[in-house]
């Protein structure tokens, strides 16, 4: 059989279905829609294909973000729904209000289909800004997804107003009288959009601030800031979610200016026993002469002391008219240029060892200066190797840090007294 006797066949076939009008319009919708399904396959394959090879030419990059974000996907899957309602004009035999209601219902996946380009076109370009400098200043997450927002709600009722072939202008009207009740369920909606708008316009947190807001347990860097929350992961890696609105409403520290500043604060307190603290003796004075950081400070002391004292007369012959130096003086003299000289803290921030108001566990000397790094490791680095020195230096002036006596020290000190003078404990025997 050839054919053009299997066409004349078609033919015949065809012709005969015209005394069955509801099969014969129900076989051309039948094959309407499968030519739609292929041709929306065929379009798919080109327009993916094409943009595939036009994405690798540098100058046109950007159009791997829209491929990804789905956009020409989404737009090939619009082509159905338009074969669809063009298409419908060609099948014989379908009465009026079938072709309308049908033509309705393929317009509204068109519009629906229309509502996800715009959908993922915005992530797109939020892809797309997120590689500029100003998104590490200006985060526009939540702007997008506003703009989303208000575009699924502006595309459900227009898709709503088309199935049910009424203006959409009617449906506003009804959701004009729900106002309170759309009030109500998107308040959080609108008090985080505001607080966004604020946090965004003064500049007050960006993407990777380290903040502390302890009343939620945050206490790291911002990963994530959207309409509705911001994410922190904190430094033990488990991940905060604050209300966006939280940030206005309640108090938050950000440590950004501390890591603009290029410097972090150190501010700790050695406890000196008050015990030790005396009048140097002459020969100690002349020792610690010798020490390279204190050659100046105590001639300079030294003289200012000796012109005092001159000025005083023979009152000045009494020790308790005479002006001396102190081992704690010098010690603090001795800290602070040590400090000045160390070569991992700020000489052009604040700087300083000062004494504090005595508590019953000493003496407060307080170190308060600023380290040239503002990275955690390094700067717990440089504390702690400050601290060591000073408390291994602190014998050489005759000082000690106070340290409260543990059950050891008791029980050593409470034994000679029960068993007798002659106790020696087994500590100080080995060390004998």
């Amino acid at each position: 059989m050839d054919i053009k006797q299997l066409w004349l066949n078609a033919q015949d076939l065809w012709g005969a279905l015209d005394q069955h009008p509801l099969l014969h319009s129900s076989l051309a919708l039948a094959l309407l829609l499968v030519v739609a399904l292929v041709l929306g396959r065929v379009a798919r394959y080109l327009i993916l294909h094409t943009v595939k090879l036009l994405g690798r030419q540098p100058a046109l990059h950007w159009l791997n973000d829209l491929r990804h974000n789905k956009v020409f996907h989404r737009l090939a899957q619009m082509t159905p729904s338009l074969v669809i309602q063009f298409g419908l004009n060609l099948v014989p035999e379908l009465s009026k209000a079938s072709q309308h209601f049908l033509g309705n219902v393929a317009l509204a996946f068109t519009i629906l289909f229309q509502v996800l380009i715009l959908s993922a076109l915005l992530s797109a370009l939020l892809d797309i800004y997120a590689r500029t400098d100003h998104a590490k200043t200006r985060s526009i997450k939540g702007y997008v997804q506003l703009a989303k927002m208000v575009l699924y709600v502006c595309g459900a009722i227009i898709i709503v107003a088309t199935l049910i072939d009424r203006s959409p202008l009617l449906l506003l009207s009804g959701l004009g009288a729900m106002s309170a009740v759309i009030l109500l369920v998107y308040k959080d909606t609108l008090l985080s959009f505001v607080a966004g708008v604020q946090l965004t316009s003064n500049d007050m947190l960006r993407v990777g601030d380290w903040i502390e807001m302890p009343q939620v347990g945050a206490d790291g860097d911002v990963v994530d800031i959207t309409l509705h929350t911001v994410k922190v992961q904190n430094f033990d890696k488990t991940i905060v979610s604050i209300p966006t609105w939280r940030l206005m409403s309640e108090s938050f520290k950000n440590w950004r200016g501390m890591q603009q500043s290029g410097g972090r604060r150190i501010k700790r307190s050695l406890f000196i026993d008050a015990s030790g603290v005396r009048f140097l003796h002459d020969e100690e004075e002349q020792k610690l002469t010798q020490i390279r950081l204190l050659t100046d400070y105590i001639g300079r002391k030294q003289a200012e002391l000796k012109s005092w004292n001159e000025a005083q007369g023979n009152v000045a012959a009494m020790s308790a008219n005479r002006r001396r130096m102190t081992n704690l003086g010098t010690f603090r003299a001795y800290a602070l240029a040590y400090l000045k000289s160390h070569p991992e803290v700020q000489t052009n921030m604040t700087c300083m060892v000062r004494q504090m108001q005595t508590t019953a566990q000493g003496v407060p000397l307080e170190i308060y200066c600023f380290t040239r790094t503002t990275a955690w490791a390094d700067y717990e680095r440089i504390q702690g190797d400050i601290f060591d020195y000073l408390l291994a230096v602190l014998p050489e002036f005759g000082l000690s840090v106070y340290q409260q006596p543990s059950g050891s020290d008791l029980r050593a000190g409470l034994l000679p007294a029960v068993l007798g003078a002659g106790f020696i404990p087994e500590n100080e025997k080995r060390s004998m």
